[in-house]
């Protein structure tokens, strides 16, 4: 008789090959901050490991000194003195559930694992609040009201720099693994449900246990938080990353998104294109590439899902001459009026250069 409690031989090697995995965190770093201005086009970066820092740290030290940032080094981080052993007694704690093949072992880990994630982004917020907010009032620059608190993750514009928060590979292993026993959990307490004939079947999610519920809406959070965004145009003030205009026409234009989270604005279809032609950033490092509906003020839509009109009735801001809409419809309805000719996303790319 299939023990109810237990999980399978092969999850439980897998639950300890996963743990075990957990090791070269020791040896990789964890997160790690990117800045990027026009005058160091090859950026800078810091990485934090369990126990240090690394990178152009110095660097980004002297800058800051001048808007009256604090020293960035170990000593301001207490954490390094104990994260090494925290990790370690995962890596125990994970080898235990292995062991012992206990679910409810198991679903301790999971909590456990899920709460610590939270604690720490809650304690790397606090901490870029400090380092943003509480600034030297002696410094060379200030900006009145300004503050300069880091993305916790994602993108954010400071200044003339653009700053990036990641998980590098030991944080995208940390949470690889994380994955890993969730969906090892789910498996075998779904597969325990249907081998257990004996239990009414009430059926539906309602049937689980609320706490893979809260599992399931914990995991959502967190990767929903780290999606990436189209950016609504702040006419007047956005400028083309293009042809450096400021873009002040509600129905053209596009946007660019990478996987790190920048987003690169344009006026016109026209220089979005012309963006793509000079390889400024490699498509595979792109996430998402949108259009503006032509109908809708900051309305945004996949490239490949819009139906273009091309037609010289339309005068976009940069001669682009091209307008997005939703469906074919849509864009019949302006075509009866101005004229033109319909194309997709590729026929539109290979008609401007």
């Amino acid at each position: 008789m299939i023990n109810m409690k237990k999980i399978s031989t092969t999850s439980r090697i897998i639950l300890a090959f996963a743990s075990l995995s957990l090791i070269a965190v020791y040896v990789l770093p964890v997160w790690r901050i990117d800045l990027s201005a026009p005058q160091y086009p090859e950026g800078l970066s810091m990485s934090i490991w369990l126990n240090k820092l690394s990178g152009q740290v110095e660097i980004i030290n002297g800058l800051n000194h001048y808007i009256g940032m604090k020293h960035i080094k170990a000593e301001m981080f207490p954490e390094f003195s104990y994260l090494v052993y925290v990790l370690g007694a995962f890596i125990l704690f994970g080898l235990i559930t292995a062991l012992t093949g206990n679910r409810k072992v198991l679903l301790s880990f999971i909590l456990t694992t899920i709460v610590a994630g939270i604690a720490a982004m809650v304690d790397f917020y606090k901490w870029g609040y400090d380092y943003g907010h509480n600034l030297d009032p002696t410094a060379a620059i200030q900006i009145p009201g300004f503050s300069y608190q880091p993305p916790l993750i994602g993108h954010k514009q400071l200044l003339n720099f653009d700053a990036y928060s990641f998980p590098d590979t030991g944080g995208w292993l940390v949470i690889a693994i994380a994955g890993i026993f969730i969906s090892v959990w789910l498996f075998d307490y779904l597969k325990s449900r249907k081998n257990n004939t004996a239990a009414p079947k009430k059926g539906g999610i309602s049937s689980l246990p609320k706490a893979s519920v809260s599992i399931a809406v914990a995991v959502l959070i967190f990767f929903s938080s780290c999606t990436v965004k189209p950016q609504p145009f702040a006419f007047g003030k956005d400028a083309c990353s293009y042809c450096k205009m400021t873009i002040i026409a509600p129905n053209f234009g596009g946007e660019v998104l990478t996987k790190k989270g920048k987003v690169y604005k344009f006026d016109d279809v026209h220089c979005l294109i012309g963006f793509f032609n000079e390889g400024t950033v490699k498509e595979s490092d792109i996430a998402q590439t949108l259009v503006v509906n032509y109908q809708k003020q900051n309305d945004f839509i996949n490239v490949n899902d819009a139906v273009f009109l091309v037609s010289p009735e339309l005068n976009s801001p940069m001669n682009g001459n091209a307008a997005a809409f939703i469906n074919t419809d849509e864009a019949n309805k302006v075509k009866e009026a101005k004229g033109g000719e319909l194309k997709d996303w590729q026929g539109i790319r290979s008609s401007i250069h």
